[in-house]
């Protein structure tokens, strides 16, 4: 890996664009380096955990709204929408959309965190979409997830969006248009334009992380994704973008990132250090990233499990005083009470809203020693009087080391839990910590391809046939051989009558 330094440049200097992150991101995308057989088989982890997650939520709102707005654009050889026969194509842009809301709904698919936070997974169903419209084989789209992955992870560990307020998804959009270029074995200039407009039209604010959380926390990616795939569109017939769109002088950095002080651009405050392989290195940036065992935001991940464990150690919960969590910074101010959202202390607040509630789904799972995507929400579930007194004596803490662990770069430091102190009203204190979910490549119990597996069986149980179950599970496992036009198999479709229908609207 080399580091590329990133500032923001008067127009006067005319950066060459040898020299902007955007040329670069788009030579990492044209090199043609082989992937590595561990990369592939992650890759093949990933397509059965967004179908999974997809499929358990395909009749929620969101994906039933997706769903039926990409219906309105049918093409014929088009790219397949999860829950229709495959051969109910439609415009790959729009797959991209209604795959995408799917995958996002639950909060279930994998993570990547660093200066950023990100889903790498969002970058599968736009580039899955355009090969199987452009009728590509296994081997092309492994390459083109691969570069997808690479980019955005990439980006994450260097540039800090959420600090500005900017969602997560400006990662996206960039990292999707590359991957959609490796997989159509493009030029680095087409893919340098369609880079640069995927950015440009990607920059989104983090409200809808914040208050309360609607439907369009799913949508959000999907979007990214939508936009990825028009922008490659847009660059393969010769259109340009704004540029230099990293480093410019109204640029992304000069005036939404740290290149801006007040109502001026200070040219030397920006200074990002982005990481990309070098000409030949693989693409293995996917090893870093790590999937959810539980549907939830990734920083509850190892606090599920904790709770678990500690619950076990309580004979009598409403004997508890007060709950303290220390942990990161991210985690207090996301997700716990450092967020100051009274939403997050609503028994009648939203799913969305509640999955971002670390006092919500802490007290849950000691309660009930488990967590299920569906149950763990129900509003009756949220309402229940034990629960919510037990809600309301949780509390965070901002604690230096776990935010310091947090943003380590040692991958055997780098920590995304707490410290738990559980005060009871006798003066006794019950006191345990966990640094990573169980599920984590460093964690008690690793999630490998059998775990993959099984996490698909149970979130599409008494929704898929088995018979549709089993020959996805074939398939997705051949991908590698799975010839130029054959990605269509990919789809899973569920039985007749068994899909939502969409309320009307224009398209």
């Amino acid at each position: 890996m080399k580091l590329h330094p990133v500032k923001v440049h008067p127009s006067k200097a005319l950066l060459p664009r040898e020299e902007q992150l955007a040329w670069k991101i788009a030579g990492v995308a044209a090199d043609r380096v082989a992937v590595q057989k561990p990369v592939a088989e992650m890759i093949i982890n990933r397509i059965i955990d967004n179908a999974a997650v997809a499929i358990a939520a395909i009749n929620r709102s969101a994906p039933t709204t997706a769903r039926a707005m990409a219906m309105g654009h049918p093409r014929k050889g088009g790219a397949a929408v999860f829950g229709l026969p495959a051969g109910k194509g439609v415009s790959p842009e729009w797959a991209a959309w209604a795959n995408g809301t799917a995958v996002r709904e639950l909060d279930m698919h994998d993570t990547f965190l660093a200066a950023d936070y990100s889903h790498p997974g969002d970058n599968i169903p736009p580039i899955l979409a355009v090969a199987q419209s452009l009728e590509r084989s296994g081997r092309e789209l492994i390459r083109g997830i691969a570069t997808g992955y690479e980019i955005q992870v990439d980006l994450v560990r260097a540039i800090c969006l959420h600090e500005h307020k900017v969602d997560h998804i400006a990662h996206l959009g960039p990292s999707a248009a590359a991957g959609i270029g490796t997989l159509l074995g493009l030029k680095q200039e087409v893919i340098y334009q369609a880079v640069q407009q995927a950015l440009h039209t990607t920059i989104t604010f983090r409200q809808s992380r914040k208050g309360e959380i609607s439907s369009w926390k799913a949508f959000a990616p999907a979007h990214a994704g939508k936009l990825a795939v028009e922008a490659v569109d847009r660059a393969m017939r010769g259109e340009g973008a704004p540029s230099p769109i990293y480093e410019g002088e109204d640029s992304v950095i000069a005036w939404v990132l740290d290149g801006r002080s007040h109502r001026e651009v200070v040219y030397d405050q920006a200074f990002y250090q982005v990481p990309l392989p070098e000409k030949g290195e693989p693409k293995r940036a996917i090893l870093d990233t790590y999937t959810k065992e539980h549907s939830a935001e990734y920083q509850s991940q190892a606090l599920i499990d904790l709770a678990f464990r500690m619950r076990e150690q309580i004979p009598d919960q409403e004997a508890i005083e007060k709950i303290i969590i220390h942990t990161s910074h991210h985690t207090h101010y996301v997700i716990g009470t450092g967020a100051n959202d009274p939403q997050k202390m609503d028994p009648k607040a939203s799913r969305e809203t509640l999955d971002h509630s670390i006092m919500y789904i802490f007290a849950v799972a000691l309660q009930d020693g488990r967590w299920h995507h569906v149950d763990s929400y129900a509003p009756r579930r949220a309402a229940r009087p034990d629960t919510v007194r037990l809600w309301h004596k949780i509390e965070t803490r901002e604690e230096e080391e776990w935010t310091r662990r947090y943003h380590s770069t040692d991958p055997d430091e780098k920590a995304f839990g707490a410290r738990v102190e559980i005060l009871m009203k006798d003066g006794s204190t019950l006191v345990d910590e966990m640094a990573v979910a169980n599920a984590h490549p460093l964690g008690a119990k690793p999630f490998v391809r059998e775990d993959y597996i099984r996490k698909f069986e149970i979130l599409t149980e008494g929704i898929l046939s088995p018979r549709e179950s089993n020959r996805f599970l074939e398939v997705v496992q051949d991908l590698p051989r799975l010839a130029a036009g054959e990605l269509h198999l990919l789809n899973i479709a569920l039985p007749r009558g068994a899909l939502a229908e969409g309320k009307p609207g224009i398209f």
